[in-house]
């Protein structure tokens, strides 16, 4: 039997997908390791500027999906921008980093954020990334577990440099997305990538 958002082919559906948290938590890495086959590339990633985003297509319960996930940066002086962009999102990524603190402490902010500029019965996964460097760690896993039960939505520690609960995030989001029925239907051809870039040079300061 068909699962929820069932659609015939050659219709895929189109997901918005929201990365949020503050800088360099790995939000960039984790949108590389989840929509880039291969192994990863080497860890000099410079902080996102602006905007950007990749698509991943999925196969989930006989149903072509595009995922369109949004890369926000995280600095202050790009917040404004950044929120802009949870209109119309459909899921979100919420990302801290376990060896900060100040991004811990950063997602009640961004929670609110996305409570007031996006749109309603959005789903959101919490992360708590660099899950690899445990003896770094500053936050223990049970706070990041506490702090997902008190919103109500699901939580991983995940590692984008080894591929730790990546996918398995991902596809939990994805599910509830779908089971509530709140994708967006779309017909039209994925905007290209490069020529995305080149036109949107307002994020690129």
């Amino acid at each position: 039997m068909a699962g929820p958002g069932h659609r015939s082919a050659g219709k895929p559906l189109l997901v918005k997908i929201v990365m949020a948290g503050e800088s360099c938590v790995g939000k960039t890495s984790i949108v590389r390791r989840y929509t880039e086959p291969g192994p990863p590339r080497a860890a000099s990633y410079i902080a996102t500027v602006g905007i950007d985003f990749k698509v991943k297509t999925i196969t989930f319960n006989d149903t072509t999906v595009k995922l369109q996930i949004w890369d926000t940066a995280g600095q202050e002086q790009f917040h404004t921008i950044s929120t802009s962009y949870f209109r119309g999102a459909r899921g979100f990524v919420l990302v801290y980093d376990i060896t900060n603190s100040d991004s811990f402490r950063g997602i009640t902010s961004w929670m609110k954020d996305i409570h007031e500029k996006a749109d309603d019965e959005v789903d959101i996964v919490l992360l708590g990334n660099k899950c690899d460097k445990e003896t770094e760690r500053v936050i223990p896993k049970d706070r990041g577990e506490k702090l997902a039960w008190e919103y109500g939505i699901p939580f991983f520690e995940t590692s984008a440099t080894n591929n730790i609960n990546i996918e398995d995030a991902f596809s939990v989001l994805v599910k509830e997305i779908l089971d509530k029925n709140s994708c967006i239907l779309c017909d039209l051809d994925v905007v290209d990538l490069n020529e995305s870039k080149k036109k949107r040079t307002c994020c690129q300061l």
